[in-house]
């Protein structure tokens, strides 16, 4: 197996410990893949755990640094939903060229975008997971955006919602509004084509979580198209619960998840989408 660091897609210095990452281990395990999507003003730390334990199981994974993410709360600014999509739309095509089964996999803002990876690409992907996945508006403050994205830079951060002592995660201290005014568009775009999902799907939540209300996994729920459904509460962890107590919980489930799913998987997927969600 081949673990590394691979380069930023941007152009700035990165935060100790942002780096993405991609494990291409071998054997018949390495035949399957599975696409991790950080959140909104995180990086790949939060999720690197996930993404080596992944690994040390067999299957290739990719964790990509989405643009604007890991250097300076400025550099994000500038970007939008569609450019944090386009990397791992990226991402996912060149996971797709090597493996049998693909699936894709997101926390917070990043469950959001598998869950929009899903919509676009349907079958051609195995299942996807989400952990305390954001898919619409938390707070009556949020409401506010539009307006205040005229007039603010920024609001303060919301990093490191974890129960756990000790254990924090590399992001911003501050919320771009701009950027916080394209997630809102993301959300929109999501929850509009929530019932495309029809591939397996596996949601983990933190009961006790301070950024994500718990009404986006509800909504998740409700909505998805999809038959095989698995919720999983995490009942000692906050936010991001893959920094926290309940992390292991979210690793050895999703193995599991993936194991099942890539063992059916007998016919060769089909192919990717287009944006227009047309196979190609």
């Amino acid at each position: 197996m081949t673990t590394n660091p691979v380069d930023a897609p941007t152009g700035g210095a990165l935060l100790p410990g942002a780096e993405p990452f991609e494990a291409a281990p071998g054997g018949a395990d390495g035949r399957v893949g599975v696409l991790l999507c950080h959140g909104f003003t995180g990086s790949p730390q939060s999720l690197r755990p996930w993404a080596e334990h992944l690994a040390a199981a067999g299957f290739r994974v990719s964790l990509p640094l989405l643009p604007g993410h890991g250097t300076h709360w400025k550099d994000l600014q500038s970007t939008t939903w569609e450019d944090w999509y386009a990397e791992l739309d990226k991402a996912l095509r060149k996971l797709r060229d090597g493996c049998d089964a693909v699936f894709v996999a997101g926390l917070s803002m990043g469950g959001g975008l598998a869950l929009r990876l899903a919509e676009v690409h349907g079958a051609a992907l195995d299942g996807v997971i989400v952990v305390n996945p954001s898919v619409k508006r938390n707070a009556s403050k949020e409401a506010l955006i539009p307006l205040l994205a005229r007039v603010l830079p920024a609001f303060p951060g919301i990093a490191s919602d974890i129960k756990q002592p000790g254990s924090t995660e590399v992001a911003y201290d501050k919320v771009p509004l701009k950027a916080a005014l394209s997630l809102t568009r993301l959300w929109a775009a999501v929850q509009a084509d929530l019932p495309k999902v029809e591939i397996p799907l596996l949601l983990f939540r933190s009961p006790q979580d301070h950024v994500v209300h718990p009404s986006n996994s509800a909504l998740v729920l409700e909505k998805v198209g999809s038959t095989d459904v698995t919720e999983v509460l995490l009942p000692d962890s906050y936010h991001v619960a893959t920094l926290d107590n309940d992390a292991r919980t979210i690793f050895e489930g999703t193995v599991e998840f993936v194991r099942r799913l890539a063992r059916g998987a007998q016919e060769p997927a089909a192919g990717l989408a287009d944006g227009s969600g047309a196979p190609v």
